[in-house]
């Protein structure tokens, strides 16, 4: 028994029972009447197996087990009278911490149980309901090992803890464990067919569900459900008919399925047609079926239809409130769902639950509102839920939405249970915060605690090793995908294909989607049109565009943003024209701000500034900053002075607070010489509080990722990277390289300028790269802005002296240098 966990129990639990004896009387008068009367009785005067002290204790826990302080109370009683040893006392406080969310004791209570009679099942259930699914399955796996009498019941709960740790090998394991056992009912059975349409083997759980000799409304449900999560909608409609023919009539479980499918058409007339069902079989008053109906009208967008549901509903559970509150929330009623918050409270015969503030943490992140977070924060200390993860992990996603990185990595530093779900959201976190690197090395670390990653994990760090440029990291994650069985989904093969053409393995991409089993969807071809388009690949993007086509896959929005960004960057105006025109004659979709800002960024870049003005003039809407963005952009390139200032003045009336607009201007005016201009707008930069984004280079060695800025000299091999860049400098300048030193825009002599071109972050990251890694193979670097034109010559001549290829990702594209030539044909 852990008595240090004990004593800390009892003397915690005394300050606040002592609190509550001048707080709160009745609860104080009742506690210790009770044991007054029966304090000499503890081992006599038994009444139905039990002396009155147990009774009354079994009672008390009973009457107070929704309340964490008055449980530790109780708790601590019967540490003090020596009652702990009680199976049926103990077995109920491991249920009732479970319920409560705090494992950490329940885990302590049973591990001094001998084994026999420990409630295994319970404890299962607590790690379940708890998302510790891990312990979940090493419990079962002990019971197995003791050759304790196992069940349907367990059986279950070890099928949902494979469910959600996406582990079917030891799921199926179970399976075959339950079937050797002849533990095989309609219990399980339901659970076996929703463990295989879990992981999309929907017809094996057809095969399972038409071998049942007995079949009760369950399984129709968990079959009719299997459909519902597979996206078999009409299956699943058909299996409803089916079961009413055979005279089984349905249960709440099954409207609420189909309340799911409703949702998963995005039909709001069915879900109506469900509500009406729901009342000819005269369930339109179960709080199931009405709280389903809530949640349904809710995510189809019909909050009014919710509401008027929940305000009819005569008995409502906690569920129930959740379920409107959570609706106000996803459609942006924030304060709505904060005053039904207020009447929640009010209301004496209900009490909200961490759910409840889960959601409540969840209107806080979507406003970033990290102030009333804060509150909320202290409201989850001073209710004892502190320990609970599901509220941990809400609170650890709204600091980070809020860019409190510090304390959000306090709270996970303090936790003591950390599931998979915590490490993702962290990570996720970290890699919107711009810190991929950190969030891969999290991952690291949560291997070696031994914490499984989900789907959602892998595509986390799918995304950070994208930002990273890192292929080698990324290849890795691919295995993992590969080897949990999660290359089914849709969203982890966009993730990949995504990827490895941002990481400049456009072949890979390509090999990604051409081999993936998935049904091919316009977001999967949009991806690798994109990433055609990056790697200056124009003829390839339209030919997965009109592969698409042949497929029978209708072009969104986002599909000719991709294209037009493809042509873009490989010069193709002619096939872009048509295609901007094709939208509305083909397609019947209406060019948005970012299909002209595409169009006029195209006509900047091919120099036919003039066609780019008449564009903007002509435009069906008043023009956003990016339109004029990229007129400006293309008026840098091509020096037209006169017509960029034109563009950033009316730039600067529409977005006034970004810097990369005042960075633009003020390289016009250096490339002018108009250095007093220079200095007027870097002042007026410096009055509003903005700064120029730094430009960086990253490259990988040896699975570390190396940063280097312009001119940084802090990296620990900087002597040799002066050194080599030195030598490489000579060579170049003796096969015919000439500085072009016009993308130096300071007021500086020749030679300052040429010394600074080669600090550039770029050739530093090339540089150390070289002297890094074996002669002949591939050299990866990604960069944060544009290459200036400089080092884009430079690197073509570094590639062919040193006969290796050398990969750049910049802000806009890759750039492939292989013997002196870049496959961007200088144009980017």
């Amino acid at each position: 028994m852990a008595w240090p966990f004990f004593v800390s129990i009892f003397m915690q639990s005394r300050v606040l029972h002592n609190r509550h004896a001048f707080i709160g009387m009745p609860f104080g008068l009742v506690f210790f009447s009770s044991f007054s009367s029966c304090h000499h009785s503890t081992r006599g005067s038994l009444v139905n197996g039990f002396c009155p002290i147990t009774r009354r204790l079994m009672f008390l826990l009973q009457d107070f087990c929704h309340n964490v302080i008055r449980v530790k109370s109780i708790h601590a009683q019967i540490v003090l009278r020596g009652l702990v040893q009680q199976q049926f006392l103990a077995n109920r406080l491991v249920r009732i911490y479970c319920n409560l969310g705090i494992v950490q004791y329940a885990c302590h209570l049973f591990e001094g149980i001998p084994l026999p009679e420990a409630p295994c099942d319970s404890m299962i259930s607590g790690y379940v309901r708890n998302e510790r699914f891990t312990e979940a399955l090493n419990l079962f796996k002990l019971m197995r090992s003791s050759d304790l009498e196992i069940d349907s019941y367990a059986g279950n709960l070890a099928l949902k803890a494979c469910m959600a740790l996406s582990d079917r090998e030891t799921g199926m394991d179970i399976i075959k464990f339950l079937a050797s056992r002849g533990i095989n009912n309609k219990f399980l059975g339901s659970s076996m067919i929703t463990f295989l349409a879990k992981f999309g083997d929907i017809n094996e759980a057809k095969k399972i569900f038409d071998d049942m000799i007995e079949r009760d409304v369950v399984c129709w449900n968990a079959m009719i459900s299997g459909y519902v999560q597979a996206g078999k909608f009409v299956e699943a409609f058909h299996l409803f008919v089916k079961m009413q023919a055979c005279g089984i009539s349905p249960s709440p479980v099954t409207l609420a399925s189909l309340t799911q499918m409703s949702e998963g058409v995005k039909n709001l007339k069915l879900g109506r047609c469900v509500q009406g069902y729901a009342l000819g079989f005269q369930l339109g008053d179960d709080v199931l079926v009405l709280t389903s109906l809530i949640n349904m009208y809710s995510k189809l967008g019909d909050i009014e239809s919710a509401c008027r549901i929940f305000n009819s509903m005569t008995i409502r559970t906690l569920v129930s409130w959740n379920a409107m509150i959570s609706g106000y929330i996803q459609n942006g009623f924030i304060h709505k769902a904060f005053g039904l918050f207020r009447e929640l409270v009010k209301d004496s015969c209900q009490h909200f639950d961490s759910g409840t503030i889960v959601s409540l943490l969840q209107a806080c992140s979507l406003g970033v509102d990290l102030q009333g977070g804060k509150v909320i924060h202290a409201c989850v200390y001073r209710m004892g839920y502190e320990l609970n993860t599901i509220l941990t992990t809400a609170l650890i996603d709204l600091y980070l939405k809020c860019n409190e990185l510090q304390l959000a990595l306090r709270i996970f530093q303090r936790m003591q249970d950390r599931n998979v779900i915590t490490w993702t959201t962290l990570m996720v976190g970290l890699a919107q915060n711009g810190q991929a690197e950190e969030a891969l090395k999290l991952f690291s670390q949560m291997q070696e605690e031994g914490i499984a990653a989900n789907s959602v994990t892998l595509v986390s760090l799918i995304h950070s090793c994208t930002h990273l440029g890192s292929t080698k990291k990324g290849m890795i994650v691919h295995g993992q995908i590969l080897r949990r069985n999660f290359s089914f989904c849709s969203v982890n093969v966009t993730a990949l294909t995504d990827m490895y053409a941002k990481c400049g393995k456009i072949e890979y991409a390509g090999r990604v989607l051409r081999f993936s089993s998935v049904q091919k969807d316009v977001i999967l071809w949009n991806s690798l049109i994109v990433g055609y388009g990056m790697n200056g690949f124009g003829d390839r993007a339209l030919a997965a565009y009109h592969k698409m086509i042949e497929d029978g896959l209708k072009p969104d929005e986002s599909t000719f943003i991709s294209l037009l960004t493809a042509c873009n960057h490989s010069g193709l105006v002619k096939e872009a024209t048509e295609l901007f025109h094709s939208m509305e004659s083909d397609h019947s979709i209406m060019p948005n701000q970012k299909h002209y800002a595409c169009f006029v960024d195209l006509l900047s870049r091919a120099g036919r500034l003039g066609e780019a003005e008449d564009l903007i003039n002509t435009m069906p809407f008043e023009p956003e900053s990016s339109v004029f963005e990229a007129l400006l952009n293309g008026c840098l390139v091509h020096k037209n002075f006169d017509l960029g200032v034109s563009a950033a003045d009316r730039l600067l009336k529409l977005d006034i607070a970004n810097p990369g607009i005042y960075v633009m201007l003020s390289n016009i005016y250096a490339r002018a010489k108009k250095w007093d201009q220079v200095n007027y707008v870097r002042g007026l930069m410096r009055q509003r509080g903005l700064k120029k984004t730094p430009g960086y280079s990253l490259v990988e060695i040896g699975g570390a990722v190396h940063t280097f800025f312009a001119g940084d000299n802090s990296h620990h091999r900087w002597p040799e990277i002066c050194i080599l860049l030195d030598n490489l400098r000579s060579e170049v300048e003796a096969s015919g390289y000439v500085a072009d030193t016009s993308c130096v825009l300071r007021n500086v002599d020749e030679p300052m300028k040429v010394k600074l071109l080669w600090g550039h972050s770029e050739r530093l990251a090339i540089a150390f790269a070289l002297l890094s890694t074996p002669a002949g193979s591939t050299i990866r670097v990604t960069k944060n802005l544009r290459v200036c034109i400089d080092c884009h010559n430079v690197t073509q001549y570094i590639s062919q002296i040193i006969e290796r290829e050398i990969i750049v990702r910049d802000a806009n594209r890759f750039h492939h240098f292989v013997n002196g030539k870049c496959s961007c044909n200088n144009y980017w």
